[in-house]
């Protein structure tokens, strides 16, 4: 004869075996996931690329590339934009968010356990059968609910997660590469106007000379009045060019006390002139330039996610499985409601599926492959223009470098120009005018091959960002969970 069920022995057996089932369907059912496997896609190189291959010994870009520049400003300004750019602290507390969502997607795989005590007053009216009923029912609960992932759903949702999560990293580093891109930008071109102040006050000097020797000559009756008009507009325009270079730089100024996260007022930059040593950028090999760039990284990252909802949509259309419970205690008298007796137990499957929905279902399925159709696309368009901008940028590179050269062979030719217009005067063959011209005409050279200096460095600047600035995407591979932001915000602040 079997224990009576009081003692609690009769039914252990018969939950056990009922948990034992539901665990060993669910542990048949996982080996399956609705919905196509991912795999990443394979980009050929375009042929004839018109990049040269680098070398074996040749360097790789790394993280913090500005140092290829060797100045000590700029590497300062770097820094600061990392720690306090809000734009940069955006895209942190994106990746915060989504992993977060991950995490979220990722508890679904546990059993959820909650306590939900309850106190319930019963009251029934008199009738001819039953006499009337008055009582508090007082449970002390434990519920369990369990979704059985028979088709991947929950697979595939984290799947989706977890690869939206990358993608959110991988935009902070294209955000992270951008914002350092635009704070050398700015910087350069500083450097540009500050070089070309200097330029433009010895021209604007050269200008003061000549309306004195011209006014001058035109109280002898040496010249005439044309001559002394036409040089005083010169000069009035050397005098707003002036002006017009120093609201230039403050307003890049201003622009890289934003990129920094400083008030615009009390940012300060000493003025200083624009090097003449360019750095050597490492190219590296073109078949590993959709390895190096972030914008790359999470457009792919982005196809996998919207690869993983194709499943999500297709498991909605399969049963759903869940095992639920509760254990505790329950009586209709307060004093007996620990007491052995007031215990409970259930336990048991259920199942639920979708018969009649009015195509939602199939409309979900349908949106899922063109969301994932147009990640495919926008993938493909962040290739092209990947070596699109890498060959932009080598090209103007190579352009502004001949320009450069070319300028600075005139700038040879007008410092020698100014330098026998010197020779000759000392010899009384000119007059002094001559001399000033000269000395004009080469100031403008240089202004100019200043310009093309700028130009050159700008467009090395873009060829780092074009190249991903030592951006890895295997950094996508390793636990995105979890893995901190490097440079992301100073030790201990939170955007």
């Amino acid at each position: 004869m079997n224990p009576t069920p009081q003692n609690g022995t009769a039914i252990r057996p018969r939950w056990r075996r009922s948990i034992q089932n539901a665990f060993l369907a669910a542990l048949l059912g996982s080996g399956c996931a609705a919905g196509p496997d991912y795999k990443k896609p394979v980009s050929a190189v375009p042929p004839e690329w018109g990049w040269k291959v680098a070398q074996p010994a040749d360097p790789a870009l790394r993280s913090d590339w500005w140092q290829l520049f060797e100045d000590p400003v700029l590497n300062d300004l770097e820094a600061r934009a990392t720690q306090a750019n809000p734009g940069l602290q955006v895209a942190v507390a994106r990746v915060d968010q989504s992993r977060a969502i991950a995490r979220l997607d990722a508890s679904e795989f546990f059993p959820q356990i909650s306590f939900n005590p309850s106190v319930t007053y019963f009251q029934t009216a008199p009738t001819a059968w039953v006499y009337p009923l008055q009582k508090t029912a007082t449970t002390l609960p434990l519920d369990l609910s369990y979704e059985v992932d028979l088709w991947g759903k929950v697979r595939r949702s984290l799947e989706s997660a977890r690869s939206e999560a990358q993608a959110n990293v991988a935009d902070y580093y294209q955000v992270l590469l951008t914002l350092h891109g635009d704070v050398a930008v700015n910087y350069f071109l500083l450097r540009q106007l500050d070089s070309q102040t200097a330029l433009l006050r010895e021209i604007l000097a050269v200008r003061e000379k000549c309306i004195q020797l011209i006014t001058e000559r035109f109280a002898s009756g040496l010249t005439s009045k044309m001559d002394l008009d036409r040089d005083l507009v010169e000069l009035a325009h050397a005098r707003n060019g002036v002006e017009e270079i120093e609201r230039q730089r403050d307003e890049l100024q201003h622009a890289l006390a934003v990129l920094c996260g400083e008030p615009a007022g009390a940012f300060r930059i000493p003025p200083a002139p624009l090097r003449n040593v360019l750095p050597s950028i490492p190219m590296g090999l073109p078949s590993t330039l959709l390895e190096r760039r972030p914008d790359v990284a999470e457009a792919e990252r982005r196809m996998a996610a919207a690869n993983a909802q194709i499943g999500v949509a297709k498991a909605a259309f399969f049963p759903a499985i869940a095992l639920t419970g509760a254990a505790g205690y329950s009586s209709f008298e307060a004093s007996s409601l620990l007491n052995w007796e007031s215990r409970f137990f259930q336990f048991g499957p259920s199942m639920s599926l979708p018969l009649l929905n009015g195509g939602r279902l199939k409309s979900q399925i349908s949106g899922a492959r063109a969301a994932y159709r147009a990640a495919c696309a926008d993938y493909r368009a962040q290739v092209l223009k990947a070596f699109q901008e890498v060959t932009d940028s080598i090209v103007s590179q190579q352009s502004y470098g001949q320009q450069s050269a070319t300028q600075a062979e005139a700038v040879a030719a007008t410092e020698h120009l100014a330098g026998l217009s010197q020779e000759r005067y000392q010899s009384g063959l000119i007059n002094y005018l001559e001399v000033l011209d000269s000395k004009r005409i080469q100031l403008q050279t240089q202004f100019q091959w200043v310009q093309l200096q700028a130009l050159q460095w700008v467009a090395t600047v873009h060829l780092v960002k074009a190249l991903g600035g030592g951006f890895e995407a295997q950094i996508l591979e390793s636990k995105t969970m979890a893995q901190p932001l490097p440079d992301a915000l100073p030790p201990g602040k939170k955007p």
